[in-house]
């Protein structure tokens, strides 16, 4: 479904599988490199024509342990060993994922407010480099960074990081300028919907902060008929935004290498059978 609609990056996260519990790190990673080679050959059956979707693996669960550059290696020698027994000469994942310390969205305390977090940057160095220089990746991802304070952004340049996840951020600045009545809308749909998943001490900040993001798609058509006024705002903050990150990550000017590097390949995206 996700290659129909035209996404061409896909992040493969079996690492929910690895067994800690195992004797060896090869036996822990088992799972997570079998399933991770048997979905990088499904993609790669599937994919358009001219098309080579930009396949990630992961090594830690977020919000886990911290991958260590064994891990690491061992994933990645039994991912490729994994997929190249398939015999079908099969290309393999473009990047990696790995822990240093991060959870997805970050970790909102009981008052609603974010926890800090300390990053493992020597980690993210030494398998991004890894990555590079042994198997010929982009190097190593950095998920879960939404919620860090601004100066951490630099060091994910001087770190090696290929890739950096900031949904989130952009998620958390759009609930900040909704109109009331419709925040509040999304507000009670999610903790009457997710009271079930509330974890015994809990408050009501933390539970709406780790399900709200499941309200977007509800209340979609809400969100698009906004004023002009509201929409206005939002995209020019989120705009102010993005031009901070691009500037801290290290990623203007690069059209010239965009160019030379990638060849557009036309693809037909079938419209949804919803919108008949």
């Amino acid at each position: 479904e996700a290659l129909e609609a035209g996404f061409y990056n896909i992040d493969i996260d079996s690492s929910t599988l690895v067994d800690l519990s195992q004797p060896t790190v090869q036996e822990q990673q088992r799972l997570n490199f079998e399933k991770a080679a048997e979905l990088t050959r499904f993609i790669r059956e599937n994919e358009p024509g001219g098309v080579t979707v930009s396949i990630g693996g992961e090594v830690g669960e977020v919000g886990g342990k911290n991958t260590t550059v064994e891990e690491a290696e061992t994933f990645i020698n039994n991912y490729n060993e994994t997929l190249a027994s398939f015999g079908e000469n099969l290309v393999g994942i473009s990047k990696l994922s790995i822990q240093t310390g991060t959870s997805h969205g970050g970790v909102v305390l009981p008052d609603g407010t974010m926890a800090q977090v300390s990053i493992d940057f020597d980690a993210l160095r030494e398998i991004s480099t890894l990555c590079r220089e042994k198997y010929q990746l982009s190097g190593a991802v950095q998920h879960g960074a939404s919620t860090l304070p601004e100066e951490a952004f630099d060091h994910f340049v001087q770190s090696g990081a290929s890739e950096v996840h900031l949904a989130t951020a952009f998620q958390n600045m759009i609930y900040d300028r909704l109109p009331e009545d419709l925040f509040k809308d999304m507000r009670s749909w999610v903790m009457e919907t997710f009271e079930s998943s509330r974890k015994e001490d809990d408050t009501d900040e933390q539970l709406f902060y780790k399900e709200r993001k499941r309200a977007f798609g509800p209340f979609k058509m809400q969100l698009w008929g906004l004023s002009e006024e509201v929409r206005a705002v939002i995209r020019s903050d989120l705009e102010k935004q993005f031009a901070f990150l691009f500037n801290k990550l290290s990623v203007v000017n690069t059209r010239e290498a965009v160019d030379r590097t990638v060849n557009p390949v036309a693809v037909e995206i079938l419209s949804p059978a919803a919108l008949s």
